[in-house]
């Protein structure tokens, strides 16, 4: 069974909080608060997160410092961050937010439809990332299996699912591509443009990790790049 795929929420604002989780209760996952940058470091010391919502204006560590530190960790740094401010200080501190390592930077008032639809983009990439690798490690353990006919057809069981788990992933650089295309021919928002460089970075750690257990590629002994 697939867990549920967890989502920070920071703000020191409890309404705020409170908003997010009415917003984003419609996607079925696990919603942790944290009233503080503080707060959102100690629970990042444990558990992993799909994407951070992060607020900009807070007493004490504001999101930008909490941001910096986020991305100084290597077991957070590749989290996607979206920045939510309630004030506008023009393109100077849009920026700011995307320096700190953010893929997006919304202002509030905000549309609930797409704040909703943006995070179950980082929910969907998360839970397949996730997928890939819990069966990219099996398929390694049953390369490394024992001899014999046992050996043989755990091979073959393998390479079929090998070759499933590849056109899975190709039919998603299929639609990446499609989406980069998509964002050369508009005038797309640095937003999106950041979104879909996460999203190629993403797939191909993935690509790598999966072509490394190919035959011929020392896959039974050598070790599994990680696609984060």
């Amino acid at each position: 069974m697939v867990q549920k795929a967890k989502i920070l929420l920071v703000d020191d604002r409890p309404e705020n909080l409170l908003a997010l989780e009415a917003i984003l209760s419609a996607l079925d996952q696990t919603l942790v608060r944290a009233s503080s940058g503080e707060e959102a470091l100690k629970a990042l010391l444990t558990d992993d997160f799909a994407v951070i919502l992060l607020d900009v204006q807070m007493p004490g560590m504001d999101g930008f410092e909490t941001a910096a530190h986020i991305k100084r960790r290597e077991r957070t740094r590749d989290i996607p961050i979206i920045f939510l401010t309630a004030i506008n200080h023009g393109p100077h501190h849009t920026f700011r937010g995307y320096a700190a390592g953010a893929v997006d930077y919304i202002s509030k008032p905000f549309d609930p439809w797409v704040l909703r639809a943006k995070v179950s983009v980082f929910v969907e990439l998360y839970m397949k990332n996730c997928q890939l690798r819990e069966q990219a490690a099996l398929l390694r353990l049953q390369l490394e299996g024992g001899g014999g006919k046992a050996a043989v057809g755990g091979v073959k069981e393998s390479a079929g699912l090998l070759a499933e788990l590849s056109a899975r992933l190709a039919a998603v650089e299929e639609q990446a591509e499609a989406l980069s295309k998509q964002l050369d021919d508009e005038s797309a928002d640095a937003a999106a443009v950041a979104t879909a460089a996460h999203l190629e970075r993403k797939l191909t750690g993935l690509r790598r990790a999966l072509d490394a257990l190919e035959p011929g590629t020392g896959s039974g002994t050598a070790a599994v790049p990680s696609p984060n």
